[in-house]
């Protein structure tokens, strides 16, 4: 499928009947080809989300802009929230990072090699170690230091950073700084974390290290929506692992950096793919 040629409806709305054929149907009129389409109807909530993937007329040029007025009529029959993707657009991603650098790795492996169709306007960091690896990547890396003294004036350089890359996304990969209520509140929707699912019942340091002690037998990492209640934000995507006694600390750290790795990568992709729908404190992921 050339990605160039195809797009992405997204719309949820109260459960009702003739949403699908809402939005089929005006897709058949436009001669738009589906390729792929997911829904879900949340039946306690009485609640409907759909995404669909499809091709652009054969024949003539596709006007986007027709396309969103001739649809619109019709959401607002349904009271739908959509948006229209091209799914070929690569959006912009700031990355946080604080000192552990296998999440930061792990995604600048998969957006040079093309794994995440994103681009990675900025890195950001309140320490200097990563420096080298991001200027490898020919990536601007801004070390903003933050102390108790200092974290509000950091904090409004960050989200300056972040306005001005004109960023879609912020990632915090192992970012090991809790952000202020007004600052979740400016990127609320559109910024993930990623911690270990060990959470919360060992916090503080050297979690793996607890959970060894406790003789723990799974070990995983959470990616979520950043919110004002610390790592307690929408889940988009778990990993988990098995282990047993014969796993030391260093082993727990390092399959847990694994998952983290994995968790993060999928949570952007589902993201980016406008497969992830909020609705009530939660979320819906299409085609997962």
């Amino acid at each position: 499928m050339n990605q160039h040629d195809t797009l992405i409806l997204t719309a949820s709305c109260e459960s009702r009947l003739g949403t699908v054929d809402a939005v089929t149907g005006y897709l058949f009129q436009q001669g738009c080809y589906v390729a792929d389409m997911q829904t879900f109807d949340d039946a306690r909530a009485g609640h409907f989300f759909i995404r669909v993937e499809f091709r652009k007329p054969e024949q003539g040029e596709f006007d986007e802009a027709a396309f969103r007025d001739g649809f619109a009529p019709r959401a607002e029959k349904f009271g739908m929230e959509w948006e229209l993707t091209d799914r070929s657009r690569r959006p912009n991603v700031v990355i946080l990072v604080s000192k552990f650098d296998h999440c930061l790795n792990d995604l600048l492996y998969r957006y040079r090699t093309g794994q995440l169709g994103i681009e990675i306007p900025a890195i950001i960091s309140n320490h200097p170690d990563l420096q080298r690896l991001a200027d490898w990547h020919h990536i601007p890396y801004y070390h903003l230091p933050i102390t108790p003294e200092t974290k509000a004036e950091q904090e409004a350089q960050l989200w300056r950073i972040v306005q001005e890359s004109d960023a879609d996304l912020v990632v915090l990969a192992r970012y090991m700084q809790v952000l202020s209520p007004d600052l979740c509140d400016k990127m609320a929707g559109r910024a993930i974390n990623i911690h270990h699912s060990l959470l919360p019942g060992f916090k503080g340091a050297q979690p793996y290290h607890q959970a060894y002690e406790k003789g723990v037998k799974l070990v995983g990492a959470t990616a979520h929506y950043i919110n004002n209640e610390l790592d307690e934000g929408p889940i988009i995507t778990q990993g988990v692992q098995a282990v047993d006694h014969s796993h030391y600390p260093e082993d727990l750290v390092a399959k847990g950096r694994d998952i983290e790795c994995v968790t993060l990568a999928k949570a952007i992709q589902y993201h980016i793919e406008k497969r992830v729908f909020m609705y009530q404190g939660k979320t819906v992921v299409l085609g997962s």
